[in-house]
């Protein structure tokens, strides 16, 4: 139930995605306009895990969880009756704050469940794969349902919220009824804003996996906002669904990525993520310059998985990091690092598509995340490295002093 919770909230949070040309020929808003609504979103998810995404390791898995879904069945409800801009920027960031306390404490709460059915190191393992697939592939539902609804069914600015309005009601009442994995504190901690609750000796490391998720998500961020405006714009394809069934490829093959690679090591998960990301990210651009559709969606294909890959081997690190305790403050820090990437970037690139071809802005966009990744993947490494060596050390001279 949790895992289930978790993924249609996040598919909630992309269902606006192959609507966006919908509200663009209805209001004739400009790209600037449809990227703020959707980076209003962003700020919302910021802002929610700064104040409150690592509450739940004092209050309780639930009473955090449960209120979230509940914030964006408020959302849906704005997005029907109150379809204008202002409306849709006041859902926009409701359903920011309702994902920014969902992110870090789903994946937390799916963790723990999964330690307390089987042996601790697997159960943790299973955990973040079932709860990071949950978070792309969640991402990539939300679109494909909405974009298909948009297509072949009646109402589509409206059909789609009523879907997941539902089943985020539905899913409320079923976690409310699952067990807790926490125990408050006692005394009750006061309230203080996010904190980056890693020892001093980890903090480099975690500071580089972020990084690793700031760029991975960017790239993902472009699938949730702008890609439907690329393939109307550069590519001539108006369909709804494909719209819809574009971000859905990208994310699902970076869940199924997770999953079917998910016994690889941190150093081949990363080489291979990064193999692949900058590899799908050459072919998106191949296909906007020919242009050609196949080449295009097989870029997104590829770099889907490859994102997916980097993502989980940087929430790996990150969560690795986290003292007893302090997990979702820990990975609250770490999807805030991450939500920044799906926000400034895009909306840079979308200021940037008022003045320059989308094919110069999305080439210039490849290049600098590229950069990006190959620095912080290589950090992560090297740090991740340095550490392993430096606890064998430590543990060496440990045992050679106790035979003593």
């Amino acid at each position: 139930m949790a895992a289930a919770a978790f993924l249609v909230n996040m598919g909630f949070s992309a269902v606006p995605a192959p609507l966006y040309v919908l509200y663009q020929q209805r209001d004739h808003f400009s790209t600037i306009t449809i990227t703020v609504v959707y980076a209003v979103y962003a700020v919302g998810v910021i802002g929610s895990l700064f104040l409150g995404g690592h509450i739940s390791d004092w209050v309780g898995r639930k009473r955090v969880l449960v209120p979230s879904l509940l914030a964006n069945v408020l959302a849906a409800a704005i997005f029907v009756v109150a379809p204008s801009l202002p409306g849709l920027l006041l859902a926009r960031v409701i359903s920011g704050l309702s994902i920014g306390l969902t992110t870090a404490t789903a994946t937390a709460y799916i963790s723990e469940l999964h330690v307390g059915t089987s042996a601790a190191q697997r159960g943790e393992r299973r955990g973040q794969v079932v709860a990071t697939a949950a978070n792309l592939g969640g991402i990539g539902v939300g679109p494909l349902i909405a974009g298909l609804l948009a297509q072949f069914a009646p109402q589509p600015l409206r059909l789609p919220y009523y879907v997941f309005g539902a089943l985020l009601l539905m899913l409320a009442l079923l976690v409310a009824l699952s067990p807790e994995t926490t125990d408050r504190p006692v005394p009750a901690p006061r309230w203080r804003p996010q904190q980056i609750a890693v020892p001093a000796a980890a903090r480099r490391v975690f500071f580089a996996a972020t990084a690793g998720g700031l760029a991975s998500f960017a790239v993902f961020g472009v699938f949730n906002s702008l890609v439907p405006s690329f393939l109307a714009g550069t590519l001539h394809e108006t369909s709804h669904a494909l719209a819809g069934a574009m971000a859905f490829v990208v994310f699902a093959s970076g869940a199924v990525a997770q999953v079917a690679l998910s016994r690889l090591g941190l150093r081949h998960m990363l080489h291979v993520g990064l193999s692949l990301l900058i590899t799908g990210l050459v072919m998106l651009v191949a296909g906007m310059w020919l242009p050609s559709l196949g080449l295009f969606a097989v870029g997104g294909v590829v770099t889907g998985a490859g994102g997916g890959l980097v993502f989980r081997g940087a929430l790996t690190v990150a969560g690795s990091s986290a003292p007893r305790g302090a997990r979702a403050e820990v990975l609250a820090g770490y999807f805030l690092g991450a939500y920044v990437g799906l926000s400034v970037p895009v909306l840079a690139l979308g200021v940037a598509t008022q003045f320059v071809a989308a094919r110069y802005t999305m080439l210039a966009f490849v290049l600098l995340v590229s950069v990006a990744l190959v620095i912080s993947a290589r950090m992560v490494l090297l740090l991740t490295e340095r550490e392993g060596h430096r606890t064998s050390t430590a543990a060496g001279g440990e045992l050679r002093s106790s035979r003593a």
